[in-house]
């Protein structure tokens, strides 16, 4: 199109034939105007993060914003979203609308680390030019050691002949406990689905809770060295509270209880990512 334009351009002035010079001037006038559409397309767009999932250096991970339209009256068209590892695309946006996007990304290290840089671009209106804009790390995540499977020693072996013992609270691997209204926080597994269709609410089967004794798990006494060891521990703190151990750390001076829940998961993950072994 360009080249096209340069030509006539020439063409008109060596010649001096005036419908050239209307159609140079039309085509001059259609690259100009579609230049500021695009431009005006990517305006007032901005982009925010979101609390992002639990993140694993080395695993790949989706990634939550929340575009938003900023402009009162006009939509936005054709928006691409990219981190460089993976892209999203908006097709329309409304005036003061915004729509979550995911973007795919992975972490290479644990720790607090910056959000990756994305790049806003549209080929809107006809595709003659790609605007864009480079939207800086807006933010910080919590990237978790990358988990490498591992196994406690026999005296805390989670399947070894350890007696359990059933606790107070309500879990979903014990004997049934009662059956009650579905909150919405269950799992769909144990949704009665007999009883629920007796009745005009979900019923779910509440059972009692498995536990064991609480696990203390020695960083340092863990195979491997350094991150190595980091990544085993972070592997041992998901198995045992899936299998609903308490679970406690001891990283170098510091200690922290047994304990159990997700609360106190995150916490122990945040203390392994955050740890500095110098």
């Amino acid at each position: 199109y360009i080249v096209v334009t340069l030509l006539l351009g020439f063409g008109a002035v060596n010649t001096g034939n005036n419908l050239m010079y209307l159609l140079v001037s039309a085509l001059l006038g259609f690259m100009a105007v579609s230049g500021l559409l695009g431009k005006a397309n990517i305006s007032r767009l901005e982009l925010r993060p979101l609390p992002a999932p639990e993140l694993y250096a080395g695993r790949p991970a989706c990634l939550p914003w929340l575009l938003v339209n900023r402009r009162r009256r006009l939509p936005a068209f054709l928006i691409e979203l990219s981190t460089g590892q993976g892209r999203a695309v908006v097709p329309l946006l409304g005036p003061g609308r915004s729509q979550r996007v995911r973007l795919p990304h992975t972490f290479d290290r644990r720790g607090d680390q910056p959000l990756p840089e994305v790049t806003l671009s549209s080929h809107f209106p006809i595709n003659f030019f790609v605007r864009q804009l480079r939207l800086p790390p807006a933010g910080e995540a919590l990237v978790f050691p990358a988990a490498i499977e591992s196994r406690l020693p026999v005296a805390d072996d989670p399947v070894s002949s350890l007696p359990r013992q059933l606790l107070e609270q309500a879990g979903y691997e014990g004997d049934l406990r009662a059956i009650v209204d579905y909150s919405g926080a269950e799992p769909l597994r144990s949704l009665h689905w007999k009883l629920s269709a007796r009745h005009e609410e979900l019923k779910v089967k509440q059972t009692e809770s498995l536990g064991g004794s609480p696990v203390m798990i020695d960083v340092a006494a863990l195979p491997g060295q350094g991150e190595e060891q980091l990544g085993r521990a972070c592997w041992l703190v998901n198995e045992l509270e899936r299998r609903q151990r308490p679970v406690g750390l001891r990283l170098g001076n510091l200690h922290l209880a047994a304990g159990s829940g997700q609360a106190h998961r995150l916490r122990l993950l945040g203390t392994l990512a955050r740890h500095d072994p110098s």
